[in-house]
């Protein structure tokens, strides 16, 4: 089973041989510099966005490797039935999201805290992880408009 821990300045990944096998690495590593917001996942699914990039994804079933979205590249070892840890990214991080499952709640919950303690300068604004930006949106705040539709036939 994948451990998501602290080792010195870093977060690292470290998978099983088959979770190797499927990602097509060994671990991943990032600066605990680079984490903005740590969160406990009870459903599995919740974790994903995206679409399978690279490494194994068996709808409802698992999911290990590389999720490719309109935001960037999230990392992720899940499995139906078990816990994620979520750990948000900032951007020179390789991933956006790393999500790594846990075999119980409470030790979801301990690997939460020890990255929640290891971790400077955390978003802790909000306890729940932030949507992906929408593509129309302007960062600022202000959107911008859709492109005109072409008008659909009448009936024959």
């Amino acid at each position: 089973m994948a451990r998501m821990l602290v080792d010195g300045d870093d977060v690292v990944v470290r998978l099983a041989l088959r979770e190797r096998a499927a990602a097509r690495r060994r671990e991943v590593r990032v600066p605990l510099a680079a984490v903005r917001r740590v969160t406990v996942e009870a459903d599995w699914w919740r974790a994903l966005r995206g679409v399978p990039r690279r490494g194994v994804s068996v709808p409802g079933a698992r999911s290990t490797g590389t999720r490719r979205h309109q935001a960037g590249v999230d990392f992720v070892v899940v499995r139906p039935g078990e816990p994620v840890v979520c750990v948000e990214l900032r951007p020179p991080a390789p991933f956006r999201l790393l999500a790594v499952r846990a075999p119980t709640p409470a030790a979801a919950r301990a690997v939460a805290r020890d990255l929640v303690r290891a971790a400077p300068g955390l978003d802790t604004s909000t306890p729940c992880r932030q949507p992906l930006p929408v593509p129309e949106e302007d960062p600022g705040g202000a959107t911008t408009p859709l492109p005109e539709a072409a008008p659909l036939p009448r009936g024959r």
